[in-house]
């Protein structure tokens, strides 16, 4: 019976130790070991690795994790400025210090364990989730191209964030708001509350995009964050991003009016809406610490944040019935589901109108002969 012929190659070396080599697509990968028997497991197994489909370059391992995540950032040349600028970050200050120098192959998940529980102590949950992402981004990275078997991000505990605290402002609180403000930041809480635009899409708004008399906005540029905090100028994000609709009457007064009082025109299409005293986009940063906390501090709502001007346009959207695919489409969102959540949130006020809608139907009229208050022999108080 002839014999099977063996994959690959043994050899013993002069410094006595075993060496295991193999081909594959005009490559030769070979290991060192200190016995015979080693040696063949180690071929036996990448023979069986490569039958599976399962075979991964076994000198990819030795790539750093500092290497690899820069790899991973320079992968995706479509990711936004915004977003490169704080993953490059993330990178930087916080996984090279801990895992940098490692080779990716010798991270385990309780190495990975270990940097999330030091993240943990210092920084907030939500911060180190967001930390976290990256780093199981990076190595989810190595596992799509053939680096690794399987990412050691698996099995990770990370710290409980708290329950997002969501706050949708009454009429009279974004009015309020917008009075203390004054009248120069005013028109930003109004376009930002009745538009539910996004900061970016607020700070991005240029002349150009108003149709006052049209009573009409195209949202088609933004502004983000890129890196070291610089002020980024682009596209939305997405397709559905990019965006008509209409504005309410008051609001496009009220934009007229900011206009005129800043001496913009038709003439000035490219000129930002609202902007710094030499026509440069806002810096959300330093908006918000010197415009909006004061303000919102002095209209006691504090706790608040931007963002909440938004979902406070979405719930009114909600409460005044307006259909699914309206709503989604003003709101500019990528997934119908993100719009799907906002029908699915009870608010107070909708839930209160639902039980007295009930109340006027059941307990509104009474039957001929009976007392309101004393039906079925129960009393109602």
């Amino acid at each position: 019976m002839a014999r099977m012929r063996q994959y690959g190659a043994v050899d013993r070396r002069p410094s006595g130790r075993w060496r295991a080599r193999y081909r594959r697509d005009g490559a030769t990968y070979c290991r060192t070991f200190a016995t015979k028997s080693d040696a063949a497991a180690w071929l036996a197994a990448q023979q069986t690795d490569q039958a599976r489909g399962a075979w991964v370059d076994p000198d990819a391992g030795a790539v750093t994790v500092a290497v690899l995540a820069g790899n991973w950032l320079a992968s995706n040349p479509a990711k936004r400025a915004g977003s490169l600028a704080r993953d490059e970050t993330i990178i930087r200050c916080h996984l090279v210090p801990a895992l940098g120098s490692r080779r990716i192959a010798s991270v385990s998940p309780d190495d990975v364990q270990r940097v999330v529980n030091g993240w943990a102590e210092a920084r907030a949950p939500r911060t180190v989730r967001r930390q976290y992402d990256v780093v199981r981004a990076v190595f989810a990275f190595a596992v799509a191209r053939d680096m690794l078997v399987r990412s050691p991000c698996h099995g990770i505990k990370l710290p409980k964030a708290p329950a997002a605290r969501r706050r949708a402002l009454s009429p009279d609180e974004v009015a309020a708001l917008a009075e203390t403000i004054g009248p120069e930041h005013a028109p930003i809480i109004y376009t930002a509350a009745l538009l539910g635009l996004r900061w970016g899409e607020v700070a991005g708004l240029r002349v150009g995009s108003l149709d006052l008399l049209g009573r009409t906005v195209r949202i088609d540029h933004q502004v983000t964050r890129g890196e070291h905090g610089r002020p980024v100028a682009g596209p939305p994000k997405s397709e559905t991003g990019v965006r008509t609709f209409a504005v309410p009457t008051a609001l496009a007064e009220i934009l007229a009016e900011h206009l005129a009082r800043n001496g913009l025109g038709i003439a000035d299409a490219d000129a930002y809406v609202f902007s710094t005293g030499s026509g440069l986009p806002l810096d959300y940063t330093n908006w918000r610490r010197r415009v909006w906390l004061p303000a919102v501090a002095r209209a006691g709502l504090d706790g608040i944040g931007f963002h909440d001007l938004r979902r406070t346009n979405a719930t009114a959207l909600v409460l005044e019935g307006v259909d699914l695919k309206t709503a989604g489409t003003r709101l500019g969102h990528s997934d119908p589901r993100l719009t799907l959540a906002l029908y699915a949130q009870a608010t107070t006020e909708a839930d209160r109108d639902a039980a007295e809608a009930v109340g006027r139907r059941y307990l509104g009229r009474t039957p001929a002969g009976h007392n309101r208050t004393q039906q079925h022999g129960k009393t109602w108080q």
